[in-house]
């Protein structure tokens, strides 16, 4: 069993849970899965991952874990009740072989209160039982000199940068062994570099910080949710701001494109958010557009958090934080690069949000290779109601 608990999933999906039950109880929402690396042959995983996927639907929340979750300062009774009766029902997921060679169709579908916690332990089980089918007799060794050359990396690092970096990578992993064993490492060998992971099972575990805030996925449904669409980025942030007062401020920059953020991102949105996370484009230039936009609000952006986190490395974060040291707070999730660098290929695979209340929903992205839809009649309106640039044939 690979899962071995609820807690084993990424924080933002409490963080936007809640929301979902305080605020869309109602939603009806679907996912996909896509393996983005061509050529990985899934198919014959299969029946190991509809197996472990059966066994994850067994799982409830234990005393101990919900204890856990009311000790963060963000989590509300009535939620944390909530996850007590909680249980994955099997019927709002299939899996299935595609018409594609090799290729599996994961489709999940139903309430988006009883369906949100599956897209990262399903990405993480079909990440481990990939390797654990085509490299059975792995030896870490290489994984542990790789993850040492990155600690003694950053160990170099000047002081004056306050450079920290944090765990993002559990729906890649290799495998939750190696999962545990790096947070362990980045714990002990360089505490004062370590902000974190978002997995919620490794930080109660080994008393770190849990880390996250929201993702795609509920700026995505906010296009259905909300009054109309082109104030859909706006309502996904008021609503936010209304949950949490002030608190887990750090906003998405990258579900219509950067450049459609900063027209809705507006000085009170400044003022009232921490900061922005960067997901995807360059990030010297994100970072560069950001602070513009702060100062051109009159905010000053010293006083701001800039995180990244798309496809990082331990070398670009530093050259990264050196760019923007002085001029704004940064900090680092660093993913796949981290749970996933033992020597192997990793796979990029992702289950993202297609449609909400009957509607497709889409992410469009500062790089074509990360939009998200399945309906590209829809996909050209949302590009046309947020002034985006027609999509490149």
């Amino acid at each position: 069993m690979l899962i071995r608990s609820l807690l084993d999933t990424d924080l933002y999906k409490f963080t936007m849970m809640q929301v979902v039950l305080h605020h869309f109880p109602g939603a009806q929402v679907e996912y996909r899965f896509k393996c983005r690396t061509p050529g990985v042959d899934l198919a014959s995983c299969l029946d190991e991952i509809a197996a472990e996927i059966a066994d994850l639907c067994r799982l409830r929340f234990t005393d101990d874990e919900l204890a856990y979750l009311r000790t963060l300062r963000f989590m509300k009774s009535d939620f944390v009740d909530f996850l007590g009766l909680f249980q994955f029902n099997g019927k709002y997921i299939r899996v299935a072989r595609a018409e594609t060679p090799g290729e599996i169709d994961i489709v999940i579908h139903g309430p988006w209160l009883h369906t949100i916690l599956y897209e990262i332990p399903v990405l993480a089980i079909v990440s481990e039982v990939y390797f654990r089918r085509t490299q059975p007799a792995v030896d870490l060794a290489e994984g542990r000199r790789r993850l040492r050359a990155k600690i003694e990396m950053v160990r170099a690092v000047e002081p004056a940068l306050d450079f920290r970096i944090s765990d993002f990578g559990t729906r890649r992993r290799f495998s939750l062994a190696w999962h545990e064993e790096l947070v362990r490492t980045l714990k002990e060998e360089i505490p004062q570099f370590f902000a974190g992971t978002s997995n919620v099972m490794l930080a109660m575990r080994h008393a770190v910080t849990p880390l996250g805030t929201l993702a795609h996925e509920y700026m995505q449904a906010c296009q259905a949710l909300g009054p109309r669409l082109r104030d859909a980025q706006v309502f996904a942030l008021d609503k936010w701001a209304q949950e949490y007062r002030g608190d887990l401020g750090i906003a998405l920059s990258d579900t219509y494109g950067t450049d459609a953020f900063l027209r809705d991102f507006d000085m009170y949105f400044c003022k009232l958010f921490d900061g922005a996370r960067h997901d995807s484009g360059d990030p010297f230039e994100w970072g560069e557009k950001m602070i513009a936009h702060y100062r051109k609000n009159r905010v000053d952006p010293r006083t701001k958090t800039l995180i990244f986190s798309d496809q990082l490395s331990v070398p670009l974060a530093i050259e990264i934080a050196r760019r923007f040291h002085g001029r704004a707070r940064t900090a680092f999730g660093i993913g796949t690069n981290l749970t996933n660098d033992v020597g192997f290929e990793p796979i990029n695979i992702v289950i993202k949000m297609t449609e909400c209340n009957g509607q497709p929903v889409a992410k469009v992205s500062d790089v074509p290779g990360k939009t998200v839809s399945k309906d590209p009649g829809y996909l050209a309106y949302l590009r046309q109601v947020y002034g985006l640039e027609p999509a490149p044939r």
